[in-house]
């Protein structure tokens, strides 16, 4: 089998060391080169045809974004950025995504502990395999679209017949920032509340969910301890809890949970999941998208047994098919559909049920 040719670019030599060094211990990998900015980069992606590339956001001479830019018109390759956990390296990567590059990780500090390396460490050899596997053409097939007159987006149901419904839940991870981003602006402002696990950074969550309220007809918002759940609301699980959905009288609360990580994350969709099957499960719509790994997957089938309605991302249209694939391998999902038929399939669902 061949292995999974790389290209580090970054202006820290400590970096590239610290990358090289994770990635040539692994059997799937060859780094064949290293770059210290775009410029090298450019010369060295012709040289060495690398596979996929580690990307910095912040370096000399022209930065990440506007090199991912030109990469992605004229060379497009799997990307994974390697971005700082700040307000603007939020920002900048959540554009980097939208750009084209498949994931992000947070660099590492040199001055870590041994788990936090240990955790960089298993994320960045997963996350370059998955990049390597993904279908990052799929990125250049999207268009950026604005969100859509009010009334103009899936068929509008009805106010009544929404009262039958407690709320929608959507797990994603690998690919899913922008899944979620299509999917939210096929929807209509007058639904169920939704409940969104989204594998994020915590430094991250609250501009994500700012971006995704500027891009869609609904509200959405970083969930907080207590929010009541309300109609036309998205609230998104905080990059630093699990968020928990739980029922106060004839209310829905968001209660945010900080146990430590459930299958390798926190937040995690296993956790948002379990949490609905305590709130009459067939009220409740469950979204499996894109993403890596497991996560998610049991707890579906129990929503699934439970008579919960589910849908998940079919392969064609997922940028990573890990987490829908093991929904379905699971026999958790009712509906396997392309992620622009969500929507409409939602829709239908919600207006023959209500």
């Amino acid at each position: 089998m061949n292995k999974i040719r790389v290209l580090i670019v970054d202006d820290s030599a400590v970096i590239r060391d610290v990358l090289s060094e994770i990635l040539a211990a692994d059997g799937a990998f060859d780094v064949v080169g290293t770059a210290v900015d775009p410029i090298d980069a450019r010369a060295k992606i012709k040289q060495l045809k690398p596979d996929v590339l580690t990307l910095d956001i912040e370096m000399p001479k022209m930065d990440g974004i506007s090199f991912l830019r030109n990469l992605m018109k004229l060379n497009p390759l799997p990307v994974v950025m390697i971005s700082t956990l700040t307000h603007a390296g939020a920002e900048e990567t959540l554009t980097a995504l939208e750009i084209g590059a498949v994931d992000f990780m947070a660099k590492p500090k040199v001055t870590a502990s041994d788990s936090s390396l240990l955790h960089f460490q298993h994320e960045l050899v997963n996350k370059v395999k998955a990049a390597a596997m993904s279908q990052h053409t799929l990125k250049f097939k999207r268009v950026i679209k604005k969100p859509l007159p009010s009334g103009s987006a899936s068929k509008i149901v009805p106010s009544h017949k929404l009262s039958g419904y407690n709320v929608i839940a959507i797990g994603a991870s690998t690919g899913g920032t922008e899944a979620i981003r299509d999917l939210l602006q096929d929807l209509p402002e007058n639904l169920p509340p939704i409940v969104i696990t989204q594998h994020i950074p915590a430094s991250f969550s609250a501009r994500f969910a700012a971006r995704l309220n500027e891009q869609s007809q609904l509200t959405v918002v970083e969930g907080k301890n207590g929010d009541i759940l309300k109609p036309g609301h998205v609230y998104i699980a905080p990059g630093s809890h699990h968020i928990v959905v739980k029922k106060h009288g004839n209310q829905l609360k968001c209660r945010l949970d900080d146990r430590g990580p459930v299958n390798r994350h926190q937040p995690s969709v296993e956790v948002m999941f379990n949490s609905l099957l305590k709130i009459d499960p067939i009220k409740v719509v469950a979204i499996m998208l894109t993403g890596m790994g497991e996560d998610g997957a049991k707890s579906m089938r129990k929503l699934f047994d439970a008579g919960a309605h589910t849908i998940v991302q079919d392969e064609a249209s997922s940028l990573v098919w890990g987490m829908p694939k093991a929904a379905v391998n699971h026999g958790a999902a009712k509906l396997v559909v392309d992620l622009h038929k969500i929507a409409p399939k939602l829709m239908q669902h919600l207006a023959s049920t209500g």
